[in-house]
């Protein structure tokens, strides 16, 4: 059977459509991925001319992409006037719809382990990209070998209505060329039994070797979505069934299960208006790590009244929830009203808050503000281990682009904290040189009594007792854990940048080395991160953290003083050779850098910082 794709031309500027030639393009030698640009002579069986002219396409075979959604474009032209004016009333039925489209029922695990007998030939990187839905990620970039190790976990929500399969793509990319598909496949979802680990390795496009995954269907609870009155907290039988599921009691049971999460939206106020008649279509997204749900819309209004209730499971106590306030804009992409990212942690269960909503880098304040009601219900040593476990990784977004602002940011933060290691080197110089003879003599004095009394479990006590000066100083209110943050400027950076990139001269010349310049810029973001988290465990930026790390130096303070060092090392390397022999398909991780990720920076310190708006202001306001 040969496909082939027809291309008709019309001319529409007659009175009636006339139909000015067609041509025909064979599919069977077009590969996939590749763009071929074509001449095509048009033809007219009908038509008395030899001469009906031709036609330059370019043509790209590609699977359909499973989260573009085809919208009935040419019937929306006849009802524009219907369109102009919507109502709420025969909105409804879709919105109902679209509420149970959005609960999942189920969690997808998919676990890249390798590849096997992969081409070796050329210099460059090799990845895979998953798509299910909407849902889509990355896998980490490994450089082209053989047998590449991924060894990562991805999770997808499964939704009882979605029947597409999962996509699997393996890439590569070498230089600046464009990226080479290696073979791509579908996953068929409905015939995995839930808790069934499956094994697979599949064969990839010819020559290019194999890949081996895990797949793991699991089921999920706890998502729903209702009117206040209804909620599942509301319930005292149903409450007390979750505060008994997460009690301490009950912590060997279902360790994966850290908590639970329930959300009132109840109102906005004080919206901007983005229509031409001063009003809005506001509706509230609510996300919650990968986690999606949203309100349905309130037509031409300022001031919306959703009263909803929504609850989710919790995978990780350091997650941030953000609700995102959005004006539907039919077809479309939804305009952004405002938003407020609210660490779970930090949630004051069953109070009522009303918060000014910020702009899209909750850097600063924006117009409205936004009255919730959080709930947040945790096992405490479930969420302690699951501290040390690798982040769930995000969802993949849109690229990365460069940011004067972000880059000089991350050297002011970079410097600071330089600054602070510099300064210290110095102080200790200065001991040295006899600069002060007091400090000199004390100095000296603290060297001979450590070093011959010195064993190896000092050193988790003495940083123990560094984090417990430290709160002492922040309870008798010497110093403030945001002492820093004074001067970290959160500015409208996006727009100042979009205004400017209309201008030449440097930022041309940046753009041609873009990449580069954004790795600069990803590293020392990162090295800025990893300094001001230490600090901000110091700082007890999050006392459930700095509690965590206090347990854990405690811990090894009395194994170290109790337990020879040689016995320490030797279970650490027995664990550290056996873990392949003992699971093949075990997921490397550092705990000490899992940990640190739960940290938030300085930067996220001002993102998730609160701004209450008083409680006069949370009425809608009245014309004069």
């Amino acid at each position: 059977m040969m496909f082939v794709m027809s291309l008709q031309v019309y001319d529409k500027n007659r009175t009636a459509d006339e139909f000015m030639g067609s041509g025909v393009i064979p599919l069977k030698d077009i590969e996939l991925y590749k763009t071929y640009e074509m001449e095509l002579r048009l033809d007219d069986p009908k038509s008395k001319e030899n001469d009906m002219g031709v036609i330059i396409v370019e043509v790209c075979l590609m699977f359909r992409d499973a989260t573009i959604k085809r919208s009935p474009r040419w019937p929306a032209k006849k009802n524009k006037q219907n369109q102009a004016t919507p109502t709420q009333r025969p909105a409804e039925p879709t919105q109902k719809n679209q509420l149970k489209n959005q609960m999942w029922s189920g969690v997808l695990r998919f676990t890249l382990i390798e590849g096997q007998d992969l081409p070796q030939y050329g210099h460059g990187d090799i990845y895979v990209r998953f798509r299910l839905g909407d849902q889509k990620y990355k896998s980490k970039n490994l450089c082209i070998q053989a047998n590449p190790q991924w060894r990562e976990q991805f999770d997808f929500n499964q939704f009882e209505d979605n029947q597409e399969p999962l996509q699997v793509e393996v890439c590569s990319k070498r230089g600046r060329k464009g990226e080479e598909s290696w073979g791509m496949f579908e996953i068929d979802l409905p015939r995995f039994s839930p808790n069934e680990r499956q094994l697979y390795t599949h064969v990839l496009d010819p020559g290019k070797g194999r890949l081996v995954f895990l797949v793991t269907l699991r089921p999920c609870w706890g998502v729903s979505i209702s009117d206040i009155g209804t909620a599942t907290l509301e319930k005292p039988d149903e409450k007390h069934k979750i505060v008994e599921k997460f009690s301490l009691k009950n912590s060997h049971k279902c360790v994966g299960e850290v908590g639970f999460l329930q959300v009132k939206v109840i109102k906005a106020n004080d919206l901007p208006p983005t229509d031409l008649n001063g009003k809005s279509n506001p509706l509230c997204v609510i996300e919650l790590g990968n986690s999606k749900l949203q309100t349905h819309t309130i037509y031409k209004t300022l001031n919306p009244e959703w009263n909803k209730a929504f609850t989710l499971p919790i995978k990780d106590i350091h997650d941030v929830i953000e609700l995102t306030v959005l004006d539907e804009n039919g077809d479309k992409t939804p305009n952004f009203l405002g938003k407020v990212a609210i660490p779970l942690l930090s949630v004051q269960n069953g109070q009522q808050m009303c918060l000014f909503l910020k702009k899209e880098n909750l850097g600063s304040a924006s117009k409205g503000n936004i009255t919730l009601v959080l709930e947040v219900i945790y096992n405490k040593v479930r969420a302690g281990i699951r501290t040390f476990q690798p982040k769930e990784e995000k969802l993949m977004e849109d690229n990365l682009k460069f940011s004067k602002k972000v880059l000089a940011r991350n050297i002011y933060r970079v410097r600071k904290i330089s600054t602070a290691v510099l300064y210290t080197l110095q102080y200790i110089k200065s001991c040295f040189q006899w600069e002060s003879t007091q400090r000199s003599l004390i100095a000296f004095l603290i060297f001979l009594v450590s070093v011959w009394h010195w064993e190896l479990f000092m050193l988790p006590l003495f940083l123990l007792l560094l984090v417990s000066w430290n709160y002492f100083q922040l309870a008798a209110g010497k110093a403030s854990s945001n002492q820093d943050l004074v001067n970290m400027s959160m500015g409208d950076d996006e727009e100042e940048d979009e205004k400017e990139s209309g201008k030449k001269g440097l930022m041309d010349k940046i753009h041609m080395v873009q990449e580069v310049v954004l790795v600069v810029q990803n590293v020392l973001e990162e090295l800025a991160n990893i300094g001001e988290r230490i600090k901000n465990i110091f700082n007890w930026s999050v006392p459930f953290l700095s509690c965590l790390a206090c347990s854990v130096l405690f811990v090894s303070t009395v194994l170290l003083y109790f337990i020879p060092l040689r016995y320490i090392v030797l279970i650490w390397g027995v664990n550290k050779f056996t873990k392949k022999l003992r699971n093949p398909y075990t997921i490397d991780s550092n705990e000490i850098l899992d940990f640190l990720k739960r940290v938030p920076s300085d930067v996220e310190k001002v993102q998730y910082s609160a701004l209450r708006a008083p409680t006069s202001q949370s009425q809608p306001r009245k014309k004069r």
